[in-house]
């Protein structure tokens, strides 16, 4: 058996080694074929060159005949329309000329002409110059003196003609000679093209030869001690078909147990197999019985069984898509069967790969449909106790500034039914008090009343701004509106009050006595920290959202420390704190707009269901 595995360990080395050299000998092949159509392309690029150089410098031979032959006829021509076809002939035929003459030593894009570099070729042009030029410049200068349009002298005309006549010989013989030492190149480049040829084809035949000798011949030999080594093997093949018999009885037996417990997975667990364009290739009961499907239903993708909803098939085919490599991937996705149902699954998918490479993925399901909605419910009773206790934190809020605002109103209605009216009571004793002639009982008693005035003044004031009777009484447009005048009155401040609304609409106790305050804040932080002296404040009442804005032309401040923890300082830090939680107890907003040097506005906005009388 050991040596069998080394003969076959010997023979794949040897088929490795002749195949590696067979594929170098059919590369060298291609090379020369290769090499030889490379060859061949730029000769006969090069040919297609040197066949167009010859057809020009042709040409240019037979233009300088023509251009002599039409400067013959011009002489003998009267007709005045016949000489000015004549006159365009020599003028197309000297540029042309002159064109291709130039084109034939420095190249052309546009008469396909190359740029020659030969020495041979540009020594015989430098010769062909100066007759070339002498003809041009006779040629010309018959056109000009055609172009100027007096008679030319008949000398002048005849001397024009002679130089053509004698430089025409010349140029014919150089031209002869330029076009021969064109063709004798070509010659020698195609006679270079026969030796590369010739060349490439030994070195072809060579490798044949050698291909022959080192790869065909081994691997004749090498099959036939393959051939011989099968039969010896199907001798030993036979020998082992009994022992393959008992084998295959055996796995009869384990294929039916296997088929058992296919059959209890089958019914007890939720998994399908996939190949890797997602068609199903297997999927056990209990999962079809999950989501309701058929036999038919297998002839679908696998995102298409699982849910009918569109958007979870394409989050499907995502996830299956992306599962390529060998790792497991485990992904919990919702999933709507045939029914309608919902279902939650904990998905994990395996990649496997048999040598047919047909079945690739395989998922094993578990359905998390109860665990899931328990979740939600314990989400759903945890969002529902925060908010019952935000609730109840909010209510104890309101509470807590109900209960300072009816403690001010005692206070209010204490000062104002005893101390004021006892100061009241002392100025009226006061002033019935018979005064003396004697100066002193005089300034007392003047001072007194004075006193007692500003006494009854102050009580006045402080009763206004603890609770005004017109907020309870009337609501929050008399209120703002009294407390604007009033406080101009005290202040001596401008202080006005716009109403903007057609009537008096009554809002909620809490929202009204909260906006009353916070209003009362904002025009008492402009009068004692913004020292403005002109303070208006509107009020309108919109698509159910009642505004109250305040604005002032007072010195202003950096809105910026708003976004910092308020302060108690003098500067009013506490006071726009709690003027924002207030409204914030209303589910109404505060927004305040100031900048140093000009002035501040605040503006408040409550929505609600209005309240009338």
């Amino acid at each position: 058996m050991t040596n069998g595995k080394h003969n076959g360990s010997l023979d794949t080395a040897t088929f490795l080694r002749i195949r590696k050299w067979y594929l170098w000998a059919l590369a060298a092949i291609a090379l020369t074929i290769i090499i030889a159509q490379v060859l061949i392309q730029l000769h006969l690029n090069s040919q297609l060159n040197d066949s167009r150089v010859i057809n020009v410098a042709g040409r240019q031979r037979a233009y300088s005949q023509k251009l002599v032959k039409e400067a013959l006829l011009l002489r003998k021509t009267t007709n005045s329309d016949e000489r000015s076809m004549v006159i365009a002939e020599i003028r197309k035929t000297l540029t042309v000329w002159k064109a291709s003459h130039e084109g034939l030593q420095f190249g052309a894009d546009s008469l396909n002409l190359p740029v020659e570099d030969d020495a041979i070729i540009l020594s015989l042009f430098t010769a062909l110059e100066p007759h070339h030029s002498a003809m041009v410049a006779a040629g010309e200068q018959l056109l000009n003196g055609e172009d100027s349009g007096s008679n030319m002298p008949e000398e002048a005309f005849d001397s024009y003609v002679s130089v053509l006549l004698s430089n025409e010989r010349p140029f014919l013989r150089l031209m002869d000679t330029i076009v021969n030492e064109y063709d004798i190149r070509s010659k020698e480049q195609l006679q270079n093209l026969k030796q590369k040829e010739y060349w490439l084809l030994a070195f072809s035949l060579l490798l044949l030869l050698l291909e022959m000798l080192f790869i065909f011949r081994p691997l004749a030999i090498q099959i036939r001690n393959t051939i011989t080594d099968l039969m010896r093997s199907r001798l030993k093949s036979d020998a082992h078909a009994n022992e393959i018999q008992e084998l295959f009885t055996e796995k009869e037996k384990s294929l039916k147990e296997l088929q058992e417990l296919n059959f209890v997975i089958d019914n007890a667990a939720l998994f399908a197999s996939a190949r890797k364009d997602g068609s199903i290739v297997f999927m056990s009961k209990k999962f079809m019985t999950l989501l309701g499907l058929s036999e038919e239903d297998l002839s679908k993708k696998l995102s298409e069984v699982l849910t009918i909803d569109e958007g979870q098939q394409a989050y499907l085919k995502e996830v299956l898509r992306a599962n390529r490599k060998n790792v497991i991937r485990t992904e919990e996705i919702k999933v709507t069967a045939v029914s309608g149902a919902e279902f939650w699954l904990d998905m994990s998918i395996v990649p496997i790969h048999q040598s047919s490479r047909e079945q690739s993925i395989l998922i094993l399901c578990s359905d998390s449909t109860e665990r899931k909605r328990n979740l939600l419910k314990v989400e759903q009773l945890t969002q529902q106790n925060f908010e019952e206790r935000m609730l109840q934190k909010k209510l104890q809020a309101s509470q807590i500034v109900e209960g300072q605002e009816e403690e001010r109103k005692r206070i209010a209605k204490d000062i104002h039914d005893g101390i004021g009216q006892m100061l009241t009571a002392l100025k009226f004793n006061i002033e019935s008090i018979d005064p003396g002639n004697t100066e002193k009982t005089t300034e007392k008693i003047a001072y007194l009343k004075e006193l007692t005035s500003d006494l009854i003044k102050g009580v006045r004031t402080a009763t206004f701004n603890l609770t005004p009777p017109e907020l309870s009484d009337h609501g929050i447009f008399p209120a703002l509106h009294k407390m604007t005048v009033e406080l101009s009155k005290l202040t001596g401040k401008t202080i006005l009050f716009e109403n903007k609304t057609a009537e008096n609409i009554r809002f909620d106790s809490l929202a009204e006595t909260n906006i009353y305050r916070v209003t009362q804040e904002a025009v008492n932080n402009a009068i004692k920290y913004s020292h403005a002296n002109y303070i208006l404040v509107t009020i309108n009442y919109k698509d159910a959202i009642l505004s109250v804005l305040i604005d002032d032309d007072g010195k202003g401040f950096d809105a910026n420390i708003l976004e910092e923890v308020p302060k108690n300082n003098s500067e009013g830090g506490m006071g726009l704190f709690y003027m924002k939680e207030r409204i914030s107890y209303i589910n109404g907003r505060l927004f305040i707009h100031s900048e140093p040097g000009k002035g501040t506005r605040v503006t408040i906005n409550y929505k609600t269901e209005k309240r009338t009388n």
